[in-house]
């Protein structure tokens, strides 16, 4: 097994894949707003902005900035995880142990991951136009028109 590190930048930003234990599952959709209720819950308590999120059935993807002083993104996950599972009450595992993260380290890597977040579900072929895909962040960016209604990967700001 490789010695693999993460990389604690306290401020950071950063984006993550998490995926359930048992990808054949739906969990994810068919749980949303549960799922989004733990995530807010876990976000009052250890604060963190939720800057893009997409969820899948079998995984999600999510751009994280922290605290200025704050680098612990896995006591985060692992209480969303905890937290979710709990909420299930299933006995069998609900997540994979561990999950990736990748730091990311300027703007143009910021916007190249919110960009790949929002486009997954047309990625994997779930939907043809992204805004038809509601478990995903990408509705708040029109909203907020950093995105145009029928965005399909060209940043509008770069």
């Amino acid at each position: 097994m490789p010695n693999y590190r993460r990389n604690y930048v306290p401020g950071g930003c950063y984006f993550f894949t998490v995926n359930l234990a048992d990808r054949s599952q739906d969990l994810l959709i068919r749980h949303w707003p549960l799922l989004r209720q733990t995530i807010q819950a876990v976000r009052v308590d250890r604060p963190f902005r939720l800057d893009a999120l997409v969820v899948m059935p079998d995984h999600l993807h999510a751009v994280w900035t922290l605290p200025e002083h704050d680098a612990d993104f896995s006591s985060r996950w692992r209480a969303i995880k905890s937290r979710f599972s709990k909420a299930l009450r299933v006995e069998e595992a609900v997540w994979q142990r561990r999950f990736r993260e990748h730091t990311l380290k300027d703007e143009a890597s910021y916007r190249r991951h919110v960009d790949y977040v929002h486009l997954n579900p047309v990625k994997h072929g779930y939907v043809s136009k992204i805004q038809d895909w509601h478990f995903s962040t990408f509705h708040q960016y029109v909203e907020k028109g950093l995105y145009a209604p029928d965005w399909m990967g060209r940043h509008p700001l770069g």
